[in-house]
């Protein structure tokens, strides 16, 4: 029993060891489990250190050595596998057997078994998804207690003389159990604290990264400029608690929140940002030999800077963001890994941003297309029919005039990406008047729209060019009597709105075909997009008797149009 204390002391230092290199990276492969060939190999090397140090600090005690070998064998095993354990526990085993004595060749096989033991439950566990419970005390005292009695067995059937043997396990059996066992809890207690202590702060870096995202989604979306920049900086600057934070663009300092704000705004950006700039890469002034030093004010109170470049989808530089710290405080390293993935973030929504507005630019390029199809052929028609009803009906003439006027004001204002279903129909029947005129009673003019569906919101400029091209390429052409017809009709996904005519012709020339179609893609394309795939045209023709066009309401429309 007098071996006890000399053990538990042997085993305080080991522990001390284990507790400074645990504040190291080389500790951190041991924090979460892992199959990394290059972590496998770090874990080898840890633990056949910690084995071969339990036998130099052991105790001669009868021609053998009392140790604490076993804890770096088994724990090895634990963390690394059966591979891993075996490996530590051979390189401990071999250590030991050329360092003498009777017992020579049954420690080096022993440690070996306890090497393999701790893997083998680290497979057992792994199958089971209990990894976790590697972490846990009472595992870690039962493994190390498992593999301590097989130590002693094997002294026992490989030791000789075996009196020697017997004598010598009876002395040293308990000291050795006890000391194993203990140092192995508390040694897994030091890494457990430490996967704690890291999860703690991983959890509290995503959960900050996460705000911020979150916080400044769709900021971006009008490009970089004042406004979004402050906004942005304000979001940072209350996430990271640095001393402050600016954005720039390639020229100006576009916001700055924090210290120092009051004579950092309304500046040129500096030297340091514009070095980040032209080199297209992070300049880091956070360290003592590399120190910030504010250009515009001797006074300023910052003395570290962290500057990062933020890029468009071309990898061109359009700005930076950059953190700042006081005097005598370097930023910390997890505001700097943030301060990383933050520029990305931003970089990211400034491509989203340039893409949304090259999206804004191709839709107002196809409503002018949509128009610039209509406009020429209709406003030559309109002024033809007017002139010919002036002399003989100026009161229509005039009536005519006031509908073609409130068509192209209407056109005017149909840059915006959607109206409702009922200034469409307005648009439409300033068109229809105009046309009705001009075709007299060769064109009948039936609409039955639901009320409940005048609200929705649809793509402008949808019924238009389905409407002229029924009668364009369809009723103009007959020689009899022309109907056209606008109808509602429900379904089981939706309401679908029907365009039709009476003429069973749809856009047969070529020249048509390329000009026509065009407008009706653009019209289709227009409406998956604001609604689904199921909105897209859907077009019958029956020939010399019906041409068919429509589109789907889907019911999720509806139902929030009665809601609001």
């Amino acid at each position: 029993m007098d071996l006890i204390p000399s053990l538990l002391q042997q085993m305080c230092v080991y522990l001390v060891l284990a507790y400074l290199l645990s504040k190291t990276p080389i500790f951190t492969p041991l924090l979460n489990i892992s199959t990394r060939w290059e972590d496998k190999f770090s874990c080898y090397l840890i633990f056949s250190m910690f084995c071969i140090m339990g036998s130099y600090f052991g105790l001669q005690y009868q021609d053998a050595i009392a140790n604490t070998r076993a804890i770096g064998a088994v724990m090895g095993g634990l963390f690394g596998g059966p591979l891993v354990g075996l490996a530590v526990g051979m390189t401990g085993g071999i250590h030991r057997y050329f360092m003498g004595g009777f017992t020579d060749l049954a420690c080096a096989i022993s440690t070996s078994v306890e090497g393999l033991i701790g893997g083998l439950l680290h497979v057992y566990l792994l199958h089971k998804n209990k990894i976790n419970y590697l972490f846990k005390p009472h595992i870690i005292f039962l493994v190390t207690l498992f593999a301590e009695l097989t130590q002693m067995a094997i002294l026992l059937a490989v030791a000789k003389p075996y009196d020697q043997a017997f004598l010598l396990v009876s002395q040293i059996a308990i000291p050795m159990i006890t000391a194993n066992t203990i140092g192995a809890v508390l040694f897994m207690s030091i890494i457990e604290d430490r996967k704690s202590i890291f999860e703690k702060y991983s959890t509290s870096f995503s959960q900050r990264a996460l705000r911020i995202a979150d916080r400044s989604v769709g900021i971006l979306n009008q490009g970089l400029n004042p406004e979004s920049a402050k906004t942005i900086a304000r979001i940072v600057y209350e996430e990271t608690n640095v001393a402050a934070v600016a954005i720039t663009d390639t020229n100006n300092i576009l916001a700055f929140i924090g210290i120092g704000e009051r004579h950092h705004t309304t500046v040129e950006i500096s030297d340091y940002t514009q070095q980040a700039i032209n080199e297209n890469r992070i300049i880091d002034l956070n360290s003592t030999t590399n120190v910030y030093q504010c250009q515009i004010d001797s006074k300023c109170r910052l003395g570290s800077a962290f500057i990062l470049p933020l890029r468009n989808g071309d990898n061109e530089v359009v700005g930076t963001i950059k953190l700042y710290e006081l005097h005598q405080k370097l930023l910390s390293n997890i505001n700097i890994s943030m301060a990383k993935g933050i520029a990305q973030l931003l970089s990211s929504q400034i491509l989203l941003g340039h893409y949304q507005q090259q999206q804004t630019l191709l839709t107002q390029a196809e409503l002018k297309l949509l128009q610039a199809q209509v406009n020429p052929h209709f406003l030559f028609n309109a002024l033809t029919t007017i002139s010919a009803v002036t002399r003989r009906e100026p009161d229509k003439a005039r009536a005519l005039i006031q509908h073609l006027s409130q068509f192209f004001r209407s056109n005017l204002k149909q840059n915006i990406e959607s109206v409702t279903l009922r200034e469409e129909l307005s648009h439409v029947n300033a068109y229809l008047t105009i046309e009705q005129a001009r075709l007299t009673d060769r064109l009948t003019v039936n609409i039955d729209i639901e009320p409940e569906l005048m609200d929705i919101k649809l793509p402008s400029f949808t019924l238009q060019p389905l409407i002229e091209n029924a009668i364009k390429h369809g009723i103009s052409t007959m020689l009899g009597a022309g109907k056209l017809e606008i109808y509602s009709q429900k379904t089981e996904n939706g309401t679908r709105i029907f365009v039709t005519d009476n003429a069973g012709t749809f856009i047969t020339t070529e020249e048509d075909k390329a000009k026509d179609g065009l407008g009706l893609k653009i019209v289709d394309k227009r409406l998956i997009n604001h609604f689904n795939e199921n909105s897209s045209l859907q077009i019958l023709t029956t020939a010399n008797k019906l041409t068919e066009v429509s589109f789907l309401l889907p019911t999720s429309t509806i139902t929030t149009n009665k809601e609001s």
